[in-house]
């Protein structure tokens, strides 16, 4: 499914430097997320992941250095975040948090949207539910239907499956590497897994101040990858000897 409103652009960061509480945790830090395409970030907790997704997002402002598309228009107002956390409100019901965004920025309600986002993530049925009554696996689902009605070209999410069971998380994949196609997505993950599955392009953070180290991904653009893929096996391991000795 294309991004609904505009290109695709790639992000590019230049000189980022940012200290925080007098700790320094990026100097001079350059990289280039590729448009249209699924880049992860995978590294240990607390190494900067969700600091450098914040900086893209426009949340934090950097001591130095930029973050800016491509094709020189603005990311302000052209991303939409999905974490951890699908943070649906208790109370609305589950098409009513799809349109949360909307309703917010006072812009008419695209029912009908939501419902045929909700029906491609399989909840069609669930539309008139509460978040009491959905499952953690659902509950994310709503979360990604939420993004996708936003219509970004560009998607951030800040491990959004982590909290999920094993085999909620690899249906989760599957969901999302179809609904994001054609959107330039940063997916942060601490699990190697994930990032051999889903990485388009691949980043490991590591380094005091953090470094991004282009790593290959494990093969083809095509993902989610087969669990059992020799080379997605193969590259997994090596994250994990790349994590362990980092």
């Amino acid at each position: 499914m294309a991004p609904a409103t505009g290109h695709a652009p790639a992000i590019m960061v230049r000189g980022l430097g940012l200290s925080m509480d007098g700790q320094r945790i990026f100097e001079n830090l350059d990289a280039t997320f590729p448009a249209a395409r699924l880049t992860v970030l995978l590294g240990g907790s607390g190494i900067g992941k969700t600091t450098l997704l914040r900086l893209v997002a426009g949340l934090l402002v950097p001591d130095a250095g930029t973050i800016a598309a491509d094709d020189g228009v603005p990311l302000s107002g052209r991303v939409a975040w999905m974490g951890q956390d699908a943070m649906l409100l208790p109370w609305a019901r589950v098409d009513d948090n799809v349109m949360l965004g909307s309703r917010l920025r006072g812009e008419a309600l695209d029912r009908a949207r939501a419902h045929d986002l909700l029906e491609r993530v399989g909840l069609s049925a669930s539309r008139a539910a509460l978040p009491s009554a959905l499952s953690g696996g659902m509950r994310q689902r709503v979360a990604l239907a939420r993004v996708l009605y936003e219509g970004r070209p560009v998607v951030l999410m800040d491990e959004p499956f982590s909290a999920l069971d094993s085999i909620t998380r690899l249906r989760m994949h599957e969901l999302a590497a179809r609904m994001l196609a054609g959107c330039t997505t940063i997916l942060i993950t601490h699990d190697p897994l994930e990032a051999c599955r889903m990485a388009q392009a691949l980043f490991m953070m590591g380094g005091d101040p953090v470094r991004l180290s282009a790593l290959p991904a494990p093969g083809g653009v095509e993902i989610p990858r087969a669990v059992d893929d020799p080379a997605l096996l193969s590259a997994q391991a090596d994250l994990w000897r790349r994590m362990l000795a980092s």
